[in-house]
């Protein structure tokens, strides 16, 4: 049985807040597999992987249509995910080839 529609703003944040604490969690796993990933790619040019990080944007556009999500939304959020973690992985690639990791 679906929940009732919230009923005040309070009630609405109080909901976002609880996504927004399920999405930190789906975030820090995949900062997990961005890190794992950093250390199996040989230069930089595979960590930045501009074709990959195309397809992944695209794919969310797609999902996005798909789960009532404004395609332009996901694709601003996945854009700024994607650049978010490729820095990450540029760090952490950056630390393993210098030796501090």
């Amino acid at each position: 049985m679906p929940s009732p529609a919230p009923q005040s703003l309070t009630e609405i944040r109080a909901l976002i807040d609880t996504l927004d604490g399920e999405l930190v969690e789906l975030l820090a796993q995949r900062q997990s597999l961005v890190r794992a990933a950093a250390l199996l790619k040989t230069d930089e040019q595979a960590v930045r992987a501009p074709d990959r990080a195309e397809r992944v944007v695209v794919a969310a556009r797609l999902r996005a249509e798909s789960a009532g999500l404004s395609p332009e939304v996901a694709e601003a959020v996945w854009r700024a995910m994607v650049g978010a973690f490729i820095d990450l992985e540029l760090t952490e690639h950056r630390r393993t080839v210098s030796g501090h990791a």
